[in-house]
């Protein structure tokens, strides 16, 4: 049972396991003790040798069951630095990464499937909105035209 829930695990299965605790002010708030770990998410280390480092979440491993944070490296021989991988369970999520409405909604305990769709479009609120063209104006367009051939 053991290998099936760490080494054979589905993908599915691995995601869950990359649930961490959130704050106490966030517990607070959402009424949960813990939320899975996604990019952009700011964290606090509690145990290890990085322990009391605070940083956002660089990228997070299914396979480990772990995440790399920002700021967070270690120095090779050479010189080389390269990523520390945390274990999730050693971490308290500080505050959450809010671009994900679903995952928001969900923490509240809304449902996701019935809020209201909000699409921001970049070019839709740059662009001045087209005016679309009645048939009346179409067709004195068409009488002008002809009137300057004439």
């Amino acid at each position: 049972m053991r290998n099936q829930m760490i080494y054979q695990a589905t993908f599915q299965t691995k995601s869950k396991q990359l649930g961490s605790a959130l704050s106490k002010e966030l517990h607070k708030k959402y009424g949960k003790r813990s939320v899975r770990v996604i990019e952009g998410d700011s964290v606090t280390i509690l145990r290890g040798e990085f322990k009391g480092v605070d940083g956002k979440v660089a990228k997070v491993s299914t396979q480990k069951s772990s995440v790399a944070i920002e700021g967070v490296k270690k120095e090779k021989t050479k010189g080389d630095k390269f990523d520390v991988y945390i274990h999730t369970s050693n971490l308290v999520v500080t505050s959450l990464n809010g671009e994900d409405k679903w995952r928001i909604s969900r923490l509240e305990g809304k449902d996701p499937r019935k809020q209201p769709k909000t699409t921001t479009n970049k070019d839709e609120t740059k662009s001045e909105p087209v005016k679309e063209a009645t048939k009346e104006t179409k067709v004195v367009d068409k009488v002008k035209k002809e009137g300057d051939k004439e």
